[in-house]
């Protein structure tokens, strides 16, 4: 195979690949697809121009559909490979890969019936290509488009927009800067009213991209010939016109092979008077090896561009492969691994919303430093120790005998009162905690990139975080509780022996005649009361935060998702694979992830073998 033949046919497999793959680049990449980084070439004529033709005398078979008026409704995507001499011909279509055509004629039905499938029995156009390719040893490696025929009117049964819509299709393919335009024009017709002329001298003003073909030289009136336009004075293109001669309509219907249609073709024009000196740069045999010549012309200039490209985009999809995460084992052990691991990536992100690598972990401290002083400040002390109320636990406290130096009993029934009421509180803050943790786990879980893959996963380990949780809140709440009882069971005695006493007129201290229930009395027994409930809130509001964090803090570092643990270690591999069963567009997200680096990397290596064999 010679190094043209190479290059060629390495751009057939890789924009094949590409097909096959659906290659059309992603919404969220700035980089063209390797489709379009390709060139390939789009073949432009008005209807009856004789474009089919054309491509059948590149390809020496007769495969397309014809018809009067507009026959190609949908553009054909037609990828000749050239096989190696003796090998049976034979077509594929991309929408049938496992059927290998060798019948031409089956060819030529399936692509009405394709075309029918896709726009119905009415003469409606569509942008949807067919893709077609044809093994043989008569072809050269090449890649042509045929598009839709340009038309000045809409027929009978088209919507009015027809005209428009095929021109907009056509110049979607021509405009692109790698696109090859063959442009066919009819011989017995003036070139200056050529539609293929027309539309590519507006994409390509220079005529760099442009190859003109003239067709049906052999209809033109006597006496009439078409060397101006093949010898470039009429309109010059930086590449030479080639002129076809193609099968007669008495030559189809007598099903004349193209074999001797290619015969004919070349007989005619060494015959002719008007164009034999031209007949060695004349013929569809020409035409073919002289678009695959300027083909690799093309490739070889764009291959540092479409080397970078691919490694841009190499780049690009293994950095999605390693968001996306590489696909799970199947086996038991690496998947209990695995789940293993991810727990581990979350904890850390957890850890780190406590220890102040994320935010988060103030919120606890705000609970500490605002949320427990405001309501401890905020508990009805004052409506407990007013003096009527004092006065009635005393008295109820004294019963039937009063007391005779201080009412000891008052006074604990007092204290025993007012630090019930520090429950709420303490319990409150145990419950603010366990908020924060429980959002924390949740923010942790989000964050946690690995796990964006298992939804599951993801349910299971918020789960058992948030009973672990709740567990720790529940030791917390017992703890604060305990702290509060405490406080009730044992008073303490050393801060009433420093109270001063109480002392009468003369200066002596408080004897049986001072009279023990004047409101002077009972507001000194509120005072001391109140002293002593202050001197406990301080002791509470210290003592409270130390609690939560031990209990649950503490707790949640060490061992938040131990129960997890143990729930994973009784699973067994089938259950364990549920646990990672991923996303189903994530998993698709991936396999076509995979499939375009897989493209991408093969292209690559491709085109450094052909280019280190030039």
């Amino acid at each position: 195979m010679t190094t043209m033949e190479s290059l060629i046919g390495m751009v057939n497999r890789i924009q094949r690949a590409c097909t096959v793959l659906g290659d059309h680049g992603g919404a969220d990449s700035a980089l063209p697809t390797l489709w379009e980084a390709l060139p390939s070439v789009a073949v432009v004529g008005g209807q009856s121009s004789g474009k089919s033709s054309v491509l059948e005398s590149i390809v020496g078979r007769d495969f397309l559909p014809r018809g009067s008026g507009i026959v190609t409704r949908r553009p054909l995507v037609l990828q000749l490979h050239k096989t190696e001499d003796g090998q049976q011909e034979y077509a594929e279509f991309l929408h049938l890969p496992k059927r290998k055509f060798s019948d031409f004629s089956l060819v030529r039905k399936e692509i009405a019936d394709d075309t029918e499938r896709i726009t119905g029995r009415s003469k409606q156009i569509s942008p949807v290509p067919i893709h077609l390719s044809i093994y043989s040893p008569n072809v050269v490696n090449l890649t042509l488009i045929d598009l839709p025929g340009l038309t000045k009117v809409a027929v009978e049964g088209q919507p009015d927009s027809i005209v428009q819509d095929i021109e907009n299709m056509v110049r979607s393919y021509v405009e692109k800067p790698n696109s090859i335009i063959l442009a066919i024009s009819p011989a017995n017709q003036d070139i200056a009213t050529s539609d293929a002329i027309k539309l590519a001298r507006e994409v390509d003003p220079s005529g760099e991209r442009t190859f003109g073909v003239l067709t049906k030289l052999d209809l033109m009136d006597k006496g009439t010939n078409a060397l101006d336009v093949l010898e470039g004075r009429s309109y010059r293109l930086q590449h030479p016109w080639v002129g076809i001669v193609n099968r007669s309509q008495a030559d189809i219907n007598k099903n004349v092979d193209m074999i001797a249609a290619r015969q004919k073709e070349r007989d005619y024009f060494a015959t002719s008077p008007d164009y034999s000196h031209l007949s060695s740069k004349m013929g569809s045999e020409y035409l073919a090896k002289l678009l695959s010549k300027h083909l690799e012309y093309v490739i070889r200039a764009r291959i540092p561009s479409i080397t970078s490209l691919i490694s841009k985009t190499i780049e690009e999809l293994e950095s999605e492969m390693d968001h996306l995460g590489r696909p799970i084992a199947v086996d038991a052990g690496a998947q209990l691994y695995t789940i293993l691991e991810l727990c581990r990536a979350f904890d850390k992100i957890f850890k780190e919303h406590l220890d102040g690598g994320r935010p988060g972990g103030d919120r606890i401290y705000g609970v500490f430093d605002n949320q427990l002083p405001m309501a401890l400040k905020k508990l009805p002390f004052d409506r407990h120790l007013s003096v009527q109320n004092v006065r009635k636990v005393v008295s109820e406290a004294d019963g039937y005998q009063p007391h005779l130096i201080a009412p000891e009993q008052g006074y604990r029934r007092l204290i025993e009162g007012a630090l019930s009421y520090f429950r709420g509180p303490a319990e409150a803050s145990v419950d603010a905690v366990h908020l924060v943790l429980k959002d924390l786990v949740r923010k942790s879980i989000g964050e946690t990139q690995e796990l964006k893959r298992f939804p599951t996963l993801q349910s299971e380990i918020a789960a058992a975080s948030y009973q672990s949780l709740e567990r720790f809140r529940e030791d917390g709440k017992k703890t604060v509780a305990r702290l509060v009882d405490m406080e009730a069971s044992y008073l303490t005695v050393e801060f009433f022996r420093n109270l001063p006493q109480e002392v009468d007129k003369g200066g002596n201290t408080a004897s049986t005649t001072v009279d023990r229930y004047t409101e002077g009395h009972f507001r000194r027994i509120a005072s001391n009361v109140s002293s002593y409930i202050g001197m406990v809130s301080e002791t509470l509001r210290l003592y409270i935060p130390k609690a939560a964090v031990h209990c649950q803090v503490r707790e949640a570092k060490r061992s938040l998702l131990n129960l997890f643990y143990t729930q994973v270690g009784r699973k067994e591999g089938k259950q364990l694979g549920l646990l990672l069963d991923e996303d189903p567009a994530l998993m698709e997200r991936r396999v076509q992830c995979a499939k375009r680096l897989e493209l991408y990397k093969s292209a690559r290596d491709e085109i450094e073998a052909v280019s280190w064999a030039r």
